[in-house]
């Protein structure tokens, strides 16, 4: 027991950068969706932050050992790294200065000190790369903080007061990091608009469904995502990297570069050739790469290292396993998209629909009642069979689209074909969104484990099929944007040509990009954060820190 008890005692220590006590003092949860979830996105103050620190990210300088470091000595060291094992946290150092046997670290700050001085997460990150000089042997009673707006050096002095709270402070954030569960949100905080991270914490979003005492929802985030995708359909283009920016070029030497700032993903279809390049700067920057076929099926994903929330898809392993977990979030699932199959037949019909209409309203009951999977199976397919029965009258064209039922493999007629090709862009997306949130698109909670086939990315495009894929349809043929000649017809199967699958989309990108004000938080968002809001949502029901799960629909 001894020698047992020996190792445990001399196992190394978790290396936390001394920047996470910053992040912990302004919000353990910042601290936790950066350093435990491992997510991050930049804005415009981490940004103008990376420049200010710039200058100072190259070695320059040297630093003696602490033994060796003599009274005469003047040290001017720049981006050195230390550690301190046994506190557990490491740093790069901005600047190093020393003189008279003494060492003081100066930490770069982008804006200016508040009214009454630095802030207190500025002055722990400082008072930890103190407590690591000290460590390290060296003699060090105080730091500087250098504000580049202001350009004014505020000596901080590691009194005892500011090392108590330092300590303190990387005690907690340690328990808080051994929690797969992050803290929850700060509560109508006046912080959370500035936070680069708001949009993955959804500290509103997440109250609100966590049932707390809250006033109207802010939205923190913009409601249009500045990055898009990035389809090359040509035949034989090729896609390499200059700079900042992807060069897309076709076999007649045309050139479209496109800003990396500016993609969310890159879609390619049949014979594309991505350069080693483009796919690592892709990779680094966590942007996936889809490849289809010619004929539009998806082959193959791109994608960079996992993401790093292992303890989020062991979760959603566990509950995966358990039938009577994973079922809430099953039937959760198969309400919305009933619901929202309902909504298109209420809106768009034409003619008498009310059977449709109340068979979608006894199901969707009869559904959020259901006490299986195979049960909740067995109630979507009659009303995909009522939904579907009805679709086809609200095709408003002369063309003559024989569509009777949804049929797929192969698609017998244009209609179909479109859906078929709509579908595989709706679980693209969907796909693109769970890889972002760290969970696992394959292993789903309605859709059962099937070699090679997304289950989970299937799951999430349910409640946004008839919304998002329906409704491009519906446009593309009563606008008459695609005709009947935009089909290739071989045997019993129909295709779309190339530049119908452009119009496509087109069309499928316009409706992502569309604004609907959301029925739970009240304010406006395009359909395309909607796919990202639900995505993260479901994440915090994984975790648990939602209790349930629910499906976005609209009236």
């Amino acid at each position: 027991m001894e020698g047992q008890r020996g190792i445990v005692a001399d196992a190394p220590v978790e290396l936390i950068p001394a920047r996470m006590v910053n992040e912990f003092a302004y919000c353990p949860r910042l601290f936790h969706i950066e350093h435990v979830q491992g997510e991050f996105a930049p804005n415009q103050d981490t940004v103008e932050g990376a420049t200010v620190h710039r200058r100072v990210e190259e070695e320059a300088g040297r630093l003696p050992p602490a033994e060796e470091l003599a009274p005469e000595d003047r040290i001017a060291a720049r981006a050195v790294l230390l550690s301190a094992p046994r506190l557990g946290i490491i740093a790069r150092l901005d600047l190093l200065e020393g003189e008279g046997g003494r060492v003081r670290p100066v930490d770069y700050k982008k804006g200016r000190p508040g009214p009454h001085g630095p802030w207190e997460p500025e002055l722990v990150q400082l008072c930890a790369q103190g407590l690591i000089l000290r460590e390290s042997g060296y003699q060090c009673d105080d730091g500087v903080l250098y504000y580049a707006e202001t350009k004014e050096r505020q000596v901080v002095a590691f009194d005892e007061p500011l090392v108590g709270r330092t300590l303190e402070l990387i005690e907690r954030l340690r328990e808080v990091a051994r929690d797969p569960v992050s803290p929850p949100p700060l509560v109508d905080s006046p912080k959370c608009p500035r936070c680069s991270l708001v949009g993955i914490c959804l500290p509103d979003e997440v109250n609100l469904l966590r049932d707390e005492p809250l006033g109207e929802v802010r939205r923190l985030v913009p409601a249009r995502d500045d990055a898009g995708p990035v389809y090359v359909l040509d035949q034989g283009a090729t896609v390499g990297k200059s700079g900042e920016r992807l060069i897309v070029r076709t076999r007649d030497g045309t050139e479209t570069p496109v800003r990396l700032l500016d993609v969310s993903h890159v879609c390619l279809f049949g014979n594309v050739t991505l350069s080693a390049p483009a796919i690592r700067g892709l990779a680094e920057r966590e942007l996936p790469v889809f490849h289809y076929t010619y004929g539009g099926w998806l082959a193959a994903l791109t994608t960079g290292l996992p993401h790093r929330n292992v303890e989020l898809r062991a979760h959603q392993y566990r509950i995966a396993d358990d039938d009577a977990a994973s079922l809430p979030i099953a039937r959760a699932i198969v309400v919305g998209k009933v619901r929202n199959q309902r909504t298109i037949i209420r809106r768009n019909a034409q003619f008498d629909a009310a059977r449709a209409v109340d068979e979608l309203a006894r199901l969707t009951r009869a559904a959020g009642r259901a006490g299986s999977t195979d049960l909740l199976l067995g109630l979507e397919g009659l009303a995909a069979r009522a939904y579907f029965s009805s679709f086809g009258r609200l095709l408003r064209t002369e063309l003559a689209f024989d569509f009777d039922a949804r049929l797929r493999r192969p698609p017998p007629d244009p209609v179909n074909a479109l859906l078929s090709f709509l579908y595989g862009l709706l679980a693209k997306e969907c796909l693109a969104a769970l890889l972002g949130v760290g969970l696992d698109p394959y292993r789903g909670f309605y859709h059962q484990l099937h070699y090679g086939r997304p289950s989970l990315a299937l799951d999430l495009a349910e409640e946004f099929r008839p919304l998002l894929a329906d409704s491009a349809a519906l446009t593309l043929v009563n606008n008459r944007m695609v005709t009947r000649g935009d089909f290739i017809v071989r045997g019993p199967s129909c295709a779309l040509t190339d530049q119908t699958r452009r119009a496509v989309i087109e069309a499928f990108e316009a409706r992502l990009d569309t604004l609907v004000r959301h029925p739970v938080f009240g304010y406006a968002v395009s359909y395309r954060r909607v796919l990202e809001i639900q995505a993260r949502l479901l994440a915090r029901r994984v975790s648990g820190e939602l209790p349930s799960y629910r499906a976005f629909t609209t009236r």
